[in-house]
């Protein structure tokens, strides 16, 4: 693999810490900047938002640009907007920031998705995307509890300066190892790319990215209540949870970019299978202690092992349009991780209990299953009337 590889992904975990941080320093926000929780917390909002219709967007506009270029300007943008943020004393700049900074964070992943690919083998995606998805795997343990402790020494500024200081070594790396190509002008329009991301696949392949990270995201996010209210366990624990998951989530992705690349169908219908099981499961037992932390690393690794398959296999549907792919690839799996913990969060206010974000889990990776299914039919039924 590639060098230039892993120097993407370590600029990718500095901007999944980014993402995964603030919610453990939204209160002290609020406090500072003399604002409400919920208009504290609307920063994640903010930044999800950003990602989801920057991606695609973003990915349009930096199609004629060199890859290296557009990386530069976008990890840049995005560390100069958590200087920004880190000085601010306004909470008007600190949104803007994090709009701005979430428009650069998915122009980098739509682009180093694509850098990634082109720089391996034609059958290597898989491994290339496994690795940079290993970078939002450890910021998705790092970060939250990282910058609650930077938090609590320091303040919430200094969580900003962190991953600013992060940021600036992949800056420096990129200058040295990704190729530096001038533009290549017979490179595909972005009519052409839109025209590639209209293949059937695709559009199957995002929509079951956006359900089964909808389905990790819901679960993810109120683990802490299943352990301390359904488990019955000590607020202590909840960091174990929450690493065992990282542990898994990377597990995951290292079983994705070994099998991703020469048997997806298996591992996608297999690893689907599993997890809708496993979440069931998880829901069942989520009262024993020693179940419930064994289900949580057992999720971790199906949900990333899928995840990071379907990444790559966007690319493999739209070959001919690889950033427009990594960007709308990168814009699905973030809605899934909007809408996941919405549903999860609006099972529980009606009542349903902590154990629900489980089985809504479930019934996400039931319709990815369904969708998959539904298209699989459809494409051996086309095959077998074409040769017919």
């Amino acid at each position: 693999m590639p060098f230039a590889v892993y120097v993407l992904a370590l600029a990718v975990f500095a901007m999944g810490m980014s993402e995964f941080m603030l919610s453990g320093l939204v209160p002290d926000i609020a406090v500072e900047l003399g604002v409400s929780i919920p208009a504290s917390g609307s920063l994640i909002s903010a930044f999800a938002v950003g990602m989801v219709v920057g991606a695609p967007v973003v990915a349009v506009l930096s199609l004629r640009w060199p890859r290296r270029a557009a990386l530069l300007a976008f990890l840049v943008t995005f560390l100069v907007m958590h200087v920004v943020g880190a000085m601010t004393d306004s909470f008007t700049v600190l949104l803007v920031t994090r709009v701005v900074a979430a428009l650069a964070n998915a122009g980098f992943l739509a682009v180093g998705i694509a850098a990634a690919a082109g720089m391996v083998g034609a059958n290597a995606k898989g491994r290339a995307t496994a690795v940079l998805v290993g970078g939002v795997t450890i910021a998705c343990v790092a970060g939250v509890p990282a910058g609650a402790y930077l938090g609590e020494l320091w303040g919430w500024r200094s969580a900003f300066w962190a991953v600013a200081v992060l940021s600036a070594p992949p800056v420096v790396a990129i200058l040295r190892s990704v190729p530096g190509a001038a533009p290549d002008r017979n490179a595909p329009s972005a009519l052409h790319e839109l025209r590639a991301m209209r293949s059937p696949r695709l559009i199957v392949v995002l929509v079951l990215g956006a359900l089964v990270n909808g389905a990790t995201f819901c679960s993810f996010a109120y683990l802490a209540p299943v352990v301390t209210e359904v488990a019955g366990l000590p607020s202590g624990w909840v960091p174990l949870a929450l690493l065992l998951f990282g542990l898994g989530s990377f597990a995951g992705v290292t079983l994705g970019g070994r099998y991703a690349d020469t048997n997806p169908t298996a591992l996608l219908g297999l690893g689907a299978i599993g997890l809708l099981i496993g979440w069931l499961v998880f829901a069942t037992t989520a009262g024993d202690p020693v179940a419930a932390f064994v289900c949580t690393v057992v999720q971790g690794t199906l949900s990333f092992a899928v995840g990071s398959t379907l990444i790559s296999q966007a690319l493999y549907a739209a070959s001919g349009a690889p950033t427009l792919a990594g960007g709308f690839a990168t814009a699905a799996l973030n809605v899934g991780a909007a809408a996941g913990p919405a549903l999860g969060g609006a099972a529980i206010g009606a009542g349903a209990g902590f154990r629900s974000p489980l089985l809504v889990s479930a019934a996400l990776v039931a319709a990815a299953l369904l969708v998959g299914g539904i298209a699989l039919l459809s494409a051996r039924t086309r095959s077998g009337v074409s040769t017919g």
